[in-house]
């Protein structure tokens, strides 16, 4: 049995083994894979393992050994799922591999805005301090996180493990979601409409899936809401916010900043408004990518596998 990954590199750029996908088959690792070349290299498959690259309609009906496809991720829709089914293909993904990995972003985003701590020691560096008549200096004025508000949209397995952070540093958190649910540990959260979350939080931090009701939800009417003060935290997905209008508001001072993890286009075109905005920390798409969180996505990803192979299906998504 043949298994192909199309695009290893960024789950594994040499820091991990494939062993345990490579004991169930006989694997072929591809670095990246163009989509013109996706046929051609799944060809004679039965089983594809993919992180980013795509599989559409047209290409599952070029794959007729294809059996299951692994998305070696959470989120799937990268993969015609309906047509997967349509051909009898079992998809599944890899959820609930990044909670903490996540949350130490969010915090490590938060955290840089309201230290400042590269800043001052990139100041410090430069002999600012050696040259400074008094024992201490700031850059600019730095914010203490206790007793301050933290807005969290989307209140899954991350969105939870932020607020037990949050709270941990003192914060109040307010929440909203869908479904409010009751958490064991985090009772001192209160759940608020969205519109009270924007104009109430010092901080916004987004945890929710990419839908139709959240796409572009931070936009100019929710930047107006915001306290010129407030800092927008974004390691969920880059569709959830109208890129001009946040980065109108970031020149203009409307709101005091932003840390993003990701983009509505990645990697980002050169004339993305957000790279030359003020005030705004972007990262290359690393929260999922610390080397222990890897390696539970690809423990998860072969027990998948596994499962598939002795009819004992986990985490299907089609």
């Amino acid at each position: 049995m043949k298994i192909v990954v199309l695009d290893g590199y960024t789950l594994n750029p040499g820091d991990l083994n494939w062993d345990e996908i490579s004991s169930l088959g006989e694997l072929v690792v591809y670095e990246r894979t163009a989509r013109e070349d996706i046929v051609s290299r799944a060809q004679d498959a039965e089983i594809v393992l993919t992180n980013k690259t795509p599989m559409s309609a047209e290409t599952l009906g070029q794959l007729p050994q294809l059996r299951y496809i692994g998305v070696l991720a959470t989120g799937y829709n990268i993969i015609d799922t309906a047509a997967a089914a349509g051909r009898g293909i079992v998809v599944t993904n890899v959820p609930d591999y990044s909670t903490h990995s996540v949350v130490q972003l969010v915090f490590a985003l938060l955290l840089a805005h309201a230290s400042q701590a590269s800043a001052h020691s990139d100041a410090v560096h430069r002999g600012q301090w050696a040259n400074c008549p008094d024992f201490s200096f700031t850059l600019s004025p730095l914010l203490e996180l206790s007793g301050k508000t933290f807005g969290i949209i989307g209140y899954g397995q991350i969105g939870q493990q932020v607020a037990r952070t949050a709270l941990a540093f003192g914060m109040q958190v307010i929440v909203h979601t869908r479904t409010i649910k009751s958490v064991p540990g985090l009772e001192a959260v209160r759940f608020v409409e969205r519109e009270e979350l924007f104009a109430s939080a010092d901080f916004v931090s987004l945890h929710s899936p990419l839908t139709p009701d959240t796409t572009g939800i931070v936009n100019s009417s929710t930047l107006d809401l915001m306290k010129r003060s407030a800092f927008l935290i974004n390691t969920a997905r880059g569709g959830h916010v109208v890129e001009a209008d946040l980065a109108e508001a970031l020149s203009n001072g409307r709101i005091a900043g932003a840390g993003l993890d990701v983009l509505s286009v990645e990697p980002p075109p050169a004339d993305n408004p957000l790279l030359h905005a003020a005030n705004c920390i972007i990262t290359p798409h690393i929260a999922w990518a610390t080397v222990e969180a890897r390696s539970r996505l690809m423990a998860i990803a072969a027990n998948n596998l596994r499962g598939f192979l002795r009819a004992d299906i986990q985490n299907q998504v089609n």
